[in-house]
């Protein structure tokens, strides 16, 4: 059921599976309403099972016929959607990954646990980024969703609110642009990352203060045109964290 987008927004519920990530949300803050096991899990986990949560049996063959994996786990719950109030104050003095239209739930859910190794508390979705409660985007975060926050607004809006009040400076990635290694990087900002066909749009790069690419060390004519989008975040916050060292 809460499969399709459409009814985890009306639910206000999403869908987690796998023993560690199961484990991890048990362990934090987050309201479970239903696990869904099979009785070797539930035996092992009883401890860590609060009574409010409804927890039903099932076989391996049922959870293979509701999960959303090719190769199901021994568990999946039914969490409610945490409610999390964006405060543009918050982003003072820390990094801020910005999201402009990413599109693969694969990849946003890699540039989530990204943020969580390399420290970076929040993430600003444009409105038309890939839902963070798609199923393949909370297993592709490992469990980082608990520790990272996520926010969808209206990046036009954003941007003015910071160039007003924030103040925080705007690096953004190009396939042309001053070389990242030799760019003068901050502690704090907004790094901006782009949809991964189009890049960053047009009305968001207006926004930017500093164009920044990684460059290519291939001397092939023929060599890769361009690096995946969680790659490339990767590389970037990497890069802007050791400067901080």
């Amino acid at each position: 059921m809460l499969k399709q987008k459409k009814l985890r927004n009306e639910k206000k519920l999403f869908v987690a599976e796998g023993e560690k990530l199961v484990h991890e949300i048990l362990l934090s803050n987050l309201e479970i309403k239903t696990i869904v096991a099979i009785k070797e899990w539930i035996i092992t986990n009883e401890k860590l099972l609060k009574n409010k949560i409804e927890v039903l049996e099932a076989t391996e063959e049922d959870l293979l016929r509701i999960s959303s994996l090719k190769t199901p786990n021994k568990v999946i719950a039914v969490i409610e959607i945490p409610k999390i109030k964006f405060i543009a104050e918050n982003l003072k003095n820390k990094l801020t990954l910005v999201l402009d239209d990413i599109q693969d739930p694969g990849n946003f859910g890699t540039i989530i646990r990204l943020a969580d190794w390399f420290g970076i508390e929040n993430i600003i979705c444009s409105e038309n980024t890939v839902e963070v409660y798609n199923p393949k985007t909370i297993q592709a975060t490992m469990g980082a969703i608990l520790r990272v926050n996520i926010f969808y607004l209206n990046l036009n809006e954003f941007f003015l609110e910071n160039k007003e009040n924030i103040q925080l400076p705007v690096f953004g990635a190009f396939l042309t642009g001053e070389n990242l290694f030799k760019t003068e990087l901050s502690p704090s900002g907004l790094i901006v990352m782009g949809n991964e066909s189009k890049g960053i749009s047009s009305k968001i790069a207006s926004f930017i203060n500093r164009r920044m690419t990684i460059p290519s060390f291939s001397q092939r004519i023929d060599k890769t045109e361009s690096l995946n989008v969680s790659i490339a975040t990767g590389i970037i916050c990497s890069e802007f964290k050791r400067r901080a060292l």
